[in-house]
């Protein structure tokens, strides 16, 4: 029983806040052409809108006195789904790449790591870049500071260091984030 009760309590404040349900006593009206109205109560604002055959919605709560358009709540919020996945689609999220290579690399092979770093970075994503060690090659974690130090030199013109070189068991591991 008390459980149905939180359910209706969550669904009643998740409604929109549309004609009725609006709190204020007096709002900032605009209508359907996008002019603005002027101040007026909200008994006033809803009858002009019924008169219309549209609702009436609040846009923004936070100015004084809050601001409310006469608009068709149904087209109003499936163009506010339109925009919002729109944004969606073009966010990128961040993902974590990883280059690996040994300490004792030679130059062409470190080129190319330098290179695959460099597409990561160009396409906004996060480098970690990491130094395996075997056996006693860990007593020259020294070399494999050295190298990492080298590796951020050479790509400073389009990354910065999130996370400096540091041991990681058998590993010694940067972070390179892209620069904004």
């Amino acid at each position: 029983m008390l459980e149905k009760n939180r359910n209706f309590k969550k669904k009643t404040n998740e409604l929109p806040i549309i004609n009725e349900r609006i709190p204020f006593p007096e709002i900032r009206l605009i209508d359907v052409q996008g002019t603005q109205v002027g101040i007026l109560s909200i008994q006033d604002a809803l009858q002009s809108a019924r008169n219309a055959g549209l609702d009436l919605v609040l846009i923004s709560n936070k100015s004084n006195p809050p601001v409310c358009r006469i608009v068709d709540y149904g087209k109003y919020k499936f163009n506010q789904e339109k925009k919002a996945k729109e944004a969606r689609k073009k966010q990128h999220n961040s993902t974590l790449k990883e280059v690996k290579m040994r300490y004792k690399i030679e130059e062409h092979d470190y080129q190319v790591r330098i290179s695959q770093a460099l597409r990561f970075l160009q396409s906004s994503d996060k480098v970690k870049a990491t130094i395996t060690f075997r056996g006693r090659e860990i007593q020259h974690a020294n070399l494999a500071i050295e190298l990492l130090q080298k590796m951020a030199k050479d790509l400073e013109a389009v990354a910065e260091i999130q996370q400096a070189p540091s041991r990681d068991g058998k590993n010694m591991v940067m972070i390179l984030t892209p620069k904004k």
